[in-house]
């Protein structure tokens, strides 16, 4: 009766078009979500999220769930996520994207999502990949870890940096497993919110190549496209 009432006097809004959901509809419209850009790179063999990553890394499987472009409503579903504290968002799309890998038959061992240093996890509160593993966890019916994978020192936002050298050299040498006998012979899917160059997520999958683990995969919410 109070979220009702509470609804009834502060409708709340698909956080991807900004139009007041129904009583049936929660973060995100039903129109939106069968209009997301997905990518459907999962079902694909040669394509461009794998392709960025030959002779940089050696990966079993690489995807990303929706095309990104500025303005768009993606945008600000993930803006909403990472600055908003809207987890419930990524675990929602974390959720719909593990329903379509499973489909596919793709299935992993363990997921492990990239990590924020302790100093900006304190800062923002959460590490908005959590919810997005937490999502695709539920639906593969696979395990998830938030502390295995950690960052051992701070860095400037990539997005501040103009180049793929410069992004590279941000994020070398500072991520490492805290438990690596847990990843040996396993399967790993990482996971993180959106891919630009993919320096993290390279730097990260050479660090759980380390492990001996069987084989890394890499799955992100958003690609971004300019």
């Amino acid at each position: 009766m109070l979220t009702d009432f509470l609804n009834l006097i502060f409708p709340a809004s698909c956080l991807a078009c900004r139009k007041t959901l129904l009583k049936n509809e929660e973060h995100i419209c039903t129109h939106c979500r069968y209009d997301l850009p997905r990518t459907n790179y999962h079902l694909l063999e040669n394509q461009e999220v794998k392709q960025r990553f030959i002779g940089r890394v050696k990966l079993d499987f690489a995807s990303s769930y929706l095309f990104f472009r500025k303005g768009g409503g993606v945008q600000a579903m993930l803006h909403a996520l990472k600055y908003n504290g809207n987890e419930e968002i990524g675990k929602i799309l974390g959720n719909w994207y593990g329903e379509e890998l499973k489909k596919a038959n793709h299935h992993w061992d363990m997921i492990l999502p990239v990590p924020l240093h302790p100093s900006k996890l304190l800062k923002r509160g959460y590490n908005q990949t959590d919810s997005f593993a937490e999502g695709l966890a539920g639906s593969l019916e696979t395990k998830w870890e938030r502390n295995n994978l950690i960052r051992l020192k701070a860095t400037v936002s990539q997005t501040k940096k103009s180049n793929r050298v410069e992004r590279w050299q941000n994020v070398d040498s500072i991520f490492g497993i805290k438990e690596p006998q847990k990843l040996k012979g396993q399967k790993i899917l990482l996971v993180d919110d959106i891919l630009t160059t993919g320096a993290t997520l390279e730097a990260c999958s050479q660090t759980i190549l380390e492990t001996a683990c069987q084989s890394v995969s890499i799955a992100t919410i958003a690609l971004a496209v300019y």
